[in-house]
């Protein structure tokens, strides 16, 4: 038994054609999907918002008078950041957030809605809270501010934090982006309705002219006729076919 038996041939220029063929398909099946999408994040998907707090990492070791400040005491600067958002994260500081808020928020769900980096790699560094409501993400990240300092100069010694913009009331959401949904949606339709149109394809197995039959099976099956299509046009108009009389 030949083992090539098995191997069919995918022909892409083929598949390109069948899916052409269907584009109306295509597209429904794309602006379907687009439309699911926004559907979905609109009435489905909670929009959030965010407020956002400055602190400038302040060492007291650095004078920023006549002296110059080096490299070396800027990195150190730096480095008080990552310290300094471990203890923002830390439970004695969110807690104490939470009653100083008047928050109905455990530990664990307060961090979730936090985030901390440097700011453009310098010394000031950005605490980001994301909240369902506009004002409650303000007030967190306000909060924040007034008791972070406070318990950075308790814990770390020779440095301290220094505010250097509050947080305001998010007047736009955050999350979800309506046409970043809808349009991933778009994308996501098209790929599947072309990804269904190539497999119904190549699961086709009904012989549609002589050329597909020979391009598929070559000399497995040999070609000994083909019916000519009555409704096929040739290159001097339609094919005709005439009725043989035997009295003639």
């Amino acid at each position: 038994m030949n083992e090539n038996n098995d191997v069919k041939e995918i022909d892409l220029l083929q598949l390109l054609r069948a899916v052409a063929k269907r584009w109306w398909i295509v597209l429904i099946s794309s602006i379907a999907a687009a439309g699911i999408a926004f559907s979905y994040t609109y009435f489905f998907v909670t929009p959030k918002y965010q407020s956002s707090i400055l602190l400038y990492v302040n060492n007291s070791n650095i004078s920023v008078g006549s002296i110059s400040i080096s490299s070396a005491e800027l990195s150190a600067a730096k480095t008080l950041v990552d310290t300094y958002c471990v203890v923002l994260k830390s439970r004695l500081t969110l807690e104490e957030v939470i009653k100083d808020a008047n928050l109905s928020y455990s530990y664990s769900e307060l961090k979730d809605m936090i985030s901390a980096a440097s700011e453009n790699n310098t010394e000031i560094f950005r605490i980001t809270v994301t909240s369902e409501n506009a004002e409650e993400a303000c007030l967190i990240a306000n909060t924040i501010a007034k008791v972070l300092p406070e318990k950075i100069a308790d814990i770390v010694n020779g440095s301290s934090v220094k505010n250097v913009d509050m947080g305001i009331v998010p007047d736009t959401r955050s999350s979800p982006s309506y046409s970043k949904n809808t349009v991933l949606g778009f994308v996501v339709g098209l790929a599947l309705s072309v990804i269904a149109l190539a497999v119904a394809e190549l699961m086709n197995d009904k012989i549609t002219s002589e050329d597909w039959l020979i391009q598929t099976y070559g000399d497995e099956i040999p070609l000994l006729a083909v019916v000519p299509d009555a409704n096929a046009r040739s290159s001097k108009g339609y094919y005709r076919y005439y009725k043989y009389d035997q009295n003639k």
